[in-house]
């Protein structure tokens, strides 16, 4: 299933994608819940509700009729994990970087999440504005000390993220939060794509564009550290709850690394694509003052 967050007429809902068209759940059942978090917190009991309403003619609209909203508006948790591909980790090896021994992660403020399609800002105070292409998983269940082979259980799906990252920021102080947390700055979407609609989530292709330009060119089997040691490593420490996205890191091919670096500006429009999941595309804008 593709779980989405979408707006029609000033409403936003939750609803199933197909193909072109989008089944809105709060029509096709009104007992289901109506937020996504809330919906992942329902669990098996929602189910079959789920099931049947893909056949509901009558909750049937155009995609090309509502927005796509970020799929889990307000996460509770939003963390992403540093220099976790062998490639980002080869080439950030040049600027003295080391590969790492144990999993290095950094929060993205919350009130950085932003939608699918919509603009990302170029900083003020800043013009070191970068992307980053990763693979996210966003956690079904509430769970604390989950082992490796016991993380597929856990989660309830994966999407794309674009941890857009300002650089000069991102390098003043040793958490790399402030860098990684402007607003606007964690696109993620198009939609929360089920584990079976994924596959392998370590056998993915994932690439990034800046005005049609390659920049990225990745397959998640290139991951230091797979996803289900993510979960099991931050279960460890913490309680994880639904709706919380863990951003799994970035291949090779940054701005901040190329010669010379090629940051974003006014104008430019970045496009992150993953198999088996679709694509996500933001304009960079001039950060409103």
């Amino acid at each position: 299933m593709k779980l989405a967050t979408f707006s029609q007429n000033d409403v936003t809902c939750i609803g199933l994608a197909m193909d072109d068209r989008m089944i809105n759940l709060s029509i096709a059942d009104p007992d289901l819940p109506t937020e996504m978090i809330a919906l992942l917190e329902a669990g098996d009991a929602v189910k079959k509700a789920l099931e049947k309403s893909v056949t509901n003619v009558k909750a049937s609209i155009p995609l090309s009729a509502v927005k796509l909203e970020a799929p889990v508006l307000r996460p509770r948790k939003y963390l992403a994990i540093g220099l976790n591909y062998e490639s980002h980790a080869a080439e950030a090896a040049k600027v003295g970087l080391k590969k790492p021994k144990h999993q290095i992660w950094f929060n993205k403020q919350v009130t950085c999440i932003n939608g699918p399609y919509d603009p990302i800002h170029l900083p003020s105070v800043s013009d070191q504005l970068d992307y980053e292409c990763e693979l996210g998983l966003v956690i079904g269940k509430r769970c604390r000390h989950i082992k490796r082979d016991e993380a597929p259980s856990v989660i309830a799906g994966y999407l794309i993220c674009n941890d857009v990252s300002v650089r000069d920021w991102q390098m003043r102080s040793p958490t790399a939060t402030l860098g990684k947390s402007f607003d606007t700055h964690g696109p993620i979407g198009p939609w929360l794509v089920t584990p079976d609609e994924i596959g392998d989530p370590h056998d993915l292709d994932l690439r990034t564009l800046v005005n049609g330009e390659i920049r990225q060119d990745g397959n998640t089997r290139d991951l230091i550290f797979d996803c289900y040691q993510q979960v099991a490593e931050l279960s460890t420490v913490f309680t994880l709850e639904p709706g919380d996205i863990l951003s799994t890191g970035t291949p090779e091919g940054v701005g901040a690394l190329m010669e010379p670096p090629q940051f974003m500006k006014e104008g430019d429009v970045v496009r992150i694509e993953i198999e088996n999941i679709g694509h996500i595309e933001n304009t960079v804008i001039r950060e409103p003052v």
